[in-house]
């Protein structure tokens, strides 16, 4: 795939789930068993208007809506979806796409990953992608107060990498994230028209 970026480039900010990893369909068949463990109702497109909020917060949305959040407790909730993707994480795929301009600009330019997902299973990700390598800087949703579409995830990373917000670009697959590029001062790109997935077809 031919992609340039702007001439006022510095750095580069990435999501992770469905912008550097197709993790997606993973997510979802894990959020499948954790809510049919529970009986909690679950469509895809209800995640995919949640792409980019910290799982916690999703879990606990999926409860209040559903007037669940005094017979299921949050916590147990949130550890047997995490059971259900660590037990299929080492099938995640990079998205190449997007893997070649990290290839191509590692050693180039500064880049980050900021994204709303949980450390462990960030690290692990990045791991199995083959990607950890490419990226020193990294803000996961434990290293943040205000989540996506808030743009503190993004400005950390631009703190972080010492660069203006202005310069950044910042690859995305999600509307929240795209919001928090914007509000962020940041140029967001779409990738969802860059590959295909099965997670558009869930």
């Amino acid at each position: 795939m031919n992609f340039e970026l702007t001439p006022e480039t510095k750095g580069l900010i990435f999501d992770l789930d469905g912008t550097l990893a197709d993790s997606m369909p993973l997510h979802v068949k894990a959020w499948i068993y954790a809510t049919g463990h529970f009986g909690i109702k679950f469509t895809t497109s209800f995640l995919r208007n949640h792409t980019g909020t910290p799982a916690w917060k999703i879990a606990s949305i999926l409860l209040e809506e559903q007037g669940m959040s005094d017979k299921v407790d949050v916590k147990e909730f949130l550890l047997k979806k995490n059971e259900g993707f660590y037990s299929i994480q080492d099938q995640v795929k990079a998205v190449e796409p997007v893997a070649d301009i990290v290839r191509k600009y590692h050693n180039s330019l500064p880049m980050a990953v900021g994204t709303g997902g949980h450390r462990e299973a960030v690290e692990r990700t990045l791991e199995v992608t083959g990607l950890r390598k490419y990226f020193d800087i990294i803000v996961t949703a434990n290293d943040v107060t205000n989540h996506k579409p808030h743009p503190e995830t993004f400005l950390k990373c631009a703190e972080m990498m010492n660069i203006n917000p202005s310069s950044i670009m910042v690859f995305e697959d999600g509307e929240l994230g795209i919001e928090a590029a914007e509000k962020a001062g940041m140029i967001p790109v779409d990738v969802r028209s860059w590959y295909k997935s099965d997670w558009y077809n869930l």
